[in-house]
């Protein structure tokens, strides 16, 4: 155990990296490999976001919910181990979702109505209600339901804290080291990790590659299907505080996140930071790995946002970033052992919400690796799911 890892997790992003943490925190060796450098990828192109409001009841929905009870958990017990580098801008800011139009107001109940029966608080605001949470809505909202549970951390400084604790753990984090392949023993079971260093003995292999994680896999000898899903962010110039008080976006969102469809999506996600900025979404298309930035987008992005909030068409935009998404067919992540080789475990498939799942999801990926009782059921996250595994070897 102390030359080589009990465990290599591919991929530092903040799925990796809570994978990793909790693996560690289970008293196991890991190592963190990435092709890049650590939180660089898609976790340093998301928003931080901690989301129940955004998800219909059901298995994704309970990951959430227990991700959200698990993240202030986090950010206080790594607080205790690290100190001040742990501070990762937990922020309970709440959320709001709005409603500009007659049905987009009858779906948006139907769905809290559905979502306060799993356990979310939801709650359906009175007229004109919203605009004391909200003062620069705009007056075209004829519904609004306020998530108090929604929250948002710094996602690259979470990363960064989670990889501290395992390194202070003994563990190592490794950059610019791509890795390119398993090795496997007589038995077919995992025996090492091959790199462009060489290889790295090791027991478990956790594929944590976010987008890049079909490629692994298939490299690794057990395709599973998960592809690139592009997301664009506008970031303005500092506003005055209070501006955008909450998580807030229109209520469309929620169909362009359960949708499939290949072509461009827009809709309009709007939150403030700590710094002053604003942060303004979302874009999803899946183009593979084509990061060529189009104004069309951009432009979409920015009209649809200056609708929900006039005040923002007097804000000049700073720049904008976009990052690619792990997306899976049936929209669930992929969180377990690959029953077609032992010692392969995959955890990816969170598309946008990886943020807000990381916490969870590695949790469950240790309790699953150590054998202990899971805190959600990881049935519904099991690799061998038709829709992962049927359209890339059939």
């Amino acid at each position: 155990m102390g030359q080589f890892p009990d465990v290599v997790i591919v991929g530092a992003g903040i799925v990796g990296a809570a994978c990793a943490e909790a693996l560690s925190a289970a008293g196991f060796v890991v190592t963190v490999l990435d092709r890049g450098a650590p939180a660089a990828g898609t976790t340093a192109s998301g928003e931080g976001n901690v989301l129940v409001s955004d998800k219909p009841p059901g298995a994704e929905l309970q990951l959430a919910q227990a991700s959200r009870r698990r993240w202030p958990e986090l950010a206080r017990s790594l607080r205790e181990e690290l100190g001040d580098i742990a501070d990762f801008e937990w922020e309970a800011k709440g959320g709001v979702v709005a409603a500009t139009t007659v049905d987009g107001a009858a779906a948006l109940t139907e769905f809290a109505a559905g979502q306060r029966d799993a356990g979310v608080d939801a709650r359906v605001l009175p007229p004109g209600a919203v605009f004391d949470l909200e003062p620069h809505l705009t007056r075209d909202v004829s519904l609004a339901v306020h998530y108090p549970e929604d929250a948002q951390v710094q996602p690259v400084l979470a990363a960064s804290a989670l990889l501290a604790a395992v390194r202070r753990r003994g563990g190592t984090v490794r950059s610019a080291t791509p890795a390119t392949g398993v090795l496997l023993g007589r038995d077919g079971r995992v025996t090492g990790v091959r790199t462009g260093d060489g290889f790295l003995s090791c027991a478990a292999v956790v594929n944590a590659c976010g987008p890049w994680a079909g490629e692994f896999a298939r490299a690794a000898g057990a395709p599973i299907t998960v592809l690139p899903r592009r997301g664009m962010v506008l970031v303005t110039a500092p506003v005055p505080p209070g501006t955008v008080r909450h998580k807030v976006y229109d209520a469309d969102y929620v169909g362009a996140v359960e949708s499939g469809d290949a072509e461009l999506q827009t809709s309009t996600v709007v939150e403030s930071t700590q710094a002053g900025t604003v942060l303004i979404g979302s874009s999803r298309e899946r183009i593979g790995f084509d990061d060529t930035v189009r104004t069309r987008v951009l432009r979409e992005i920015a009209r649809k946002a200056t609708t929900l909030f006039p005040v923002l068409g007097r804000v000049p935009v700073l720049r904008a970033y976009g990052g690619f998404r792990p997306y899976a067919p049936d929209h669930l992540p992929v969180i377990g052992a690959d029953p077609r080789i032992p010692g392969l475990w995959h955890a990816t498939g969170h598309e946008g919400a990886g943020v807000g799942l990381a916490a969870a999801t590695g949790q469950l990926l240790a309790e699953l690796y150590t054998g202990r009782p899971p805190h959600v059921d990881p049935a519904p996250f099991r690799v061998d799911r038709p829709e992962l595994i049927e359209e890339v070897s059939g």
